[in-house]
């Protein structure tokens, strides 16, 4: 079940590319494990910079959320340092089979534009976001220059 349903999102991604996604099997010989790339949002902190995505299925997917992690060094609320995020799409409790990849990635794209700081990984960094966002900003545009250049 599960690389039938990875093959046709594979399809489906290549026909209906995320804009500033990138994403695909490591290599052909394991569609299980998945890499991938966003280009932070111009509309966020994380602008210019390239963030990467380790991608990786159970062979019970689309059952079980895949584990997702952030490869590159991201300032956020919603991420730690290890590249674990918080977001509910990805909880197991919150996790519907119906669920796609596409999805999955758009609303990391929207974690980048618009974090959620009621729901972090990240206490003191969700602090200084809605006590100091011209820090928090600050901050995390550093972050990015430093870990995320392109």
């Amino acid at each position: 079940m599960a690389l039938r349903r990875l093959q046709a999102e594979l399809l489906d991604l290549n026909k209906n590319p995320i804009e500033n996604v990138t994403i695909g099997p490591i290599d052909e010989s394991n569609v299980l494990h998945w890499r991938g790339q966003i280009s932070g949002p111009v509309n966020s902190p994380y602008k210019g910079g390239i963030f990467n995505l380790d991608i990786v299925f159970s062979t019970d997917y689309p059952f079980k959320p895949p584990k997702v992690k952030f490869t590159t060094r991201v300032y956020h609320p919603n991420i730690d340092e290890e590249g674990a995020i918080c977001v509910a799409l990805l909880k197991n409790d919150q996790w519907k089979p119906a669920t796609r990849i596409s999805q999955v990635l758009k609303s990391l794209v929207m974690l980048l534009e618009q974090p959620n700081p009621d729901d972090p990984l990240m206490t003191d960094i969700a602090e200084i976001y809605s006590t100091d966002h011209a820090k928090f900003l600050k901050n995390a545009k550093e972050m990015t220059k430093k870990h995320a250049s392109a």
